[in-house]
């Protein structure tokens, strides 16, 4: 009994050393850009075997760091993008900017095809710099160009009062005579929002242009329609913000207008150019991370 025992355990040890000398590892040599030398395979010759068998998933398994870097960090301001990409820079990373509106942008690209070479490497090592847009500037550009109560605009001028700025001597030298019209100071915008709350119950009777480009507006206490208040109102006016979080104030000019109908009025206002205006900051960004990088930088998306 004791040997049948022992002669079934020695067959069953037989089989499985047969079976493992079945399983064999063979190094494969290669030649090409971007390949090693040689990588192992496996060849499961066993009855029911897979055949030829890939080692690296298996490998993969057992790795205690990564193949190499890779991933996409998104930076909250300029300062960390900048910060970030001089940590992890090399001889061929390089910075690629989106310019335009509605989605600005800079993106630094660590392992980026070589320069001169121009052999390839996988560019998926990249970070990520939105230019995330603040409440202020998102509350401008919402209500460009759309038209509002006299109450709704004078509650917004009030709101937004520190957000107004005075032109500089240049600016006001051009603007003025490009768009013909008048500058207007905080000061000056602070009344008009002050008398538009005045005269909110009242009916608007006229509304002329002057030569200066400023607007005239008549309004009639419906109880007292023999008398009328005018109100002066600019043509321009400046806002200086940040557009974006943490990044420099853009300045824009500002056309006012408004619209006389059936004894309402409604009021809407236009900045100048503003999507340039953003596009001049974002290039201006672009070139202060180029100084503190010294990273190749282009304007465009990258492959």
């Amino acid at each position: 009994m004791s040997e049948a025992v022992n002669g079934e355990a020695v067959d069953k040890i037989a089989a499985l050393a047969k079976s493992a000398a079945d399983l064999q590892v063979a190094s494969v040599s290669v030649s090409g850009v971007g390949l090693p030398s040689s990588f192992p395979v496996a060849f499961d010759r066993r009855q029911g075997g897979s055949g030829l068998i890939s080692l690296k998933e298996h490998a993969e398994k057992w790795r205690n760091a990564p193949e190499r870097k890779r991933g996409v960090a998104r930076l909250a301001t300029l300062q960390s993008f900048i910060d970030l990409a001089n940590r992890h820079k090399d001889a061929n990373s390089v910075i690629f900017a989106q310019a335009e509106w509605p989605s600005p942008s800079l993106t630094a690209i660590i392992n980026y095809n070589e320069a001169g070479t121009g052999a390839a490497r996988f560019g998926d090592h990249r970070f990520v710099y939105p230019f995330p847009m603040t409440d202020e500037f998102k509350a401008w550009a919402g209500q460009d160009s759309s038209q509002m109560s006299q109450s709704e605009f004078a509650a917004f001028i009030e709101e937004r009062v520190f957000e107004l700025a005075d032109p500089t001597p240049g600016e006001a030298d051009m603007f003025e005579k490009i768009l013909r019209t008048q500058f207007a100071s905080p000061s000056r915008m602070m009344e008009l929002s002050r008398g538009l709350q005045v005269n909110v119950e009242s009916v608007a009777k006229s509304g002329v242009t002057l030569q200066s480009g400023e607007g005239e507006i008549q309004f009639v206490e419906e109880h007292r329609d023999q008398r009328g208040e005018k109100l002066i109102v600019p043509g321009l006016f400046m806002i200086a913000l940040p557009a974006f979080i943490g990044g420099d104030p853009v300045r824009i000019p500002v056309r006012l207008r408004y619209r006389v109908k059936g004894g309402a009025i409604s009021w809407f206002y236009q900045m100048y150019r503003w999507k340039e205006f953003l596009r001049e900051r974002v290039i201006a960004d672009l070139d202060f991370a180029h100084d503190q990088t010294d990273l190749p930088t282009f304007e465009g998306s990258p492959e």
